[in-house]
């Protein structure tokens, strides 16, 4: 099997780390070199994974040994960077959100156009085999028509000094990330958009409830869906233990998972915990049926599992997470800011 050329476009985002510890025993890649403008960070980052790391983006970019980029850059740098990677050709995995305006998201949208390049961005929901379950429960129509889905998508991170003060503390700059609501809950945006489609409106509060030290550190939302269906998106980044909650009520059946999220694995579930739980109205003889998920060991066993899905998804040609649904969920969560402000629901998708 070739192997594909790998690049890395800045460190800042702690979860391509995860994805570099994973890539360097991949038999199918080859991790080339590195570029970051923090050229601290860059180099002790890239120096472990045996990276070349070249403080100049342009070394990176002409490289034709790297075919893909991940650009895991602070988020206000997401835009500039995709277009520079596009335009020299270069396929390209994004972190999330996807950008930090409408207006950059189009500029990558059509820079992924333009250049006829391979995009996805990295949101490692999708590739949860507890969300694949319910993804699949929905689509083959074993819950019926989806009245409501909850979900409850939560992080203790602003609890943590070294989070706060340390190198990630570019996450709770306005100017590099907008807020804790934007960065976190953008996942969550992006999974009721996977389960249920395209929202028409939102209402929303988003506010510091327990902190000070972000724009903002917690958030619900209820977006209106086109059949009617009610997406529930609570997010919080100031919850000490918790158990993530995914809640899909429909008219034949409901589903309910469980331990998926950092709050939950931090904390040993209960004996006998299950995953994830099927209740079928037409059988309910057979009561709970628990769907065989494993529960993972820690919360960073989810975000390794993102290296080998997404390299495979590209081999296939298969982008997981396509320009134009970044910009959807990314239009979610401007949506509910701009709900939470103006105190009145929003039409979606934003003008």
């Amino acid at each position: 099997m070739s192997k594909i050329g790998v690049g890395v476009l800045s460190f800042a985002h702690g979860h391509v780390h995860s994805y570099c510890s994973q890539m360097v025993n991949f038999e199918d890649v080859e991790l080339v070199a590195a570029w970051d403008d923090n050229l601290e960070r860059g180099k002790g980052a890239a120096d472990p994974f045996g990276m070349a790391f070249r403080p100049h983006l342009e070394d990176v970019l002409d490289d034709p040994a790297i075919k893909l980029v991940f650009i895991a850059s602070e988020t206000n740098k997401h835009a500039d960077l995709t277009v520079a990677a596009c335009a020299a050709g270069k396929d390209v995995i994004l972190q999330k959100p996807m950008a930090l305006s409408l207006a950059d998201c189009d500029r990558i949208i059509d820079a992924v156009d333009r250049n006829g390049v391979w995009f996805s961005l990295a949101f490692q929901m999708r590739y949860d085999p507890a969300n694949r379950r319910m993804k699949e429960l929905i689509d083959t129509g074993a819950l019926g028509k989806i009245g409501i889905l909850r979900r409850r998508h939560c992080l203790g991170l602003l609890f943590n000094q070294a989070f706060v003060n340390g190198p990630s503390r570019w996450h709770i700059d306005p100017e590099a990330n907008m807020g804790m609501w934007m960065d976190d809950a953008s996942h969550a945006a992006d999974f009721l958009l996977w389960m249920l489609g395209e929202p028409v409106s939102v209402i929303a509060e988003i506010d510091n409830v327990l902190t000070n030290v972000a724009p903002d550190d917690t958030g619900v939302a209820i977006y209106r869906f086109a059949g009617g269906e009610v997406g529930i998106l609570f997010n919080s980044s100031v919850v000490h233990a918790a158990e993530n909650t995914t809640e899909i009520y429909g008219d034949r059946g409901v589903v309910l998972q469980n331990y998926g999220d950092v709050p939950s694995l931090a904390i040993p579930p209960p004996p006998g915990a299950v995953a994830v739980r099927y209740y079928d109205s037409t059988a309910p003889e057979r009561g709970w049926q628990d769907q065989s998920i494993p529960i993972p060991a820690g919360h960073g066993e989810r975000i390794v599992a993102v290296a080998r899905n997404i390299l495979d998804a590209y081999r296939a040609d298969q982008p997981t997470v396509s320009a134009r649904e970044g910009k959807l969920s990314t239009g979610m969560i401007l949506g509910a800011y701009r709900a939470a402000r103006e105190g009145r629901r929003v039409g979606l998708p934003l003008e």
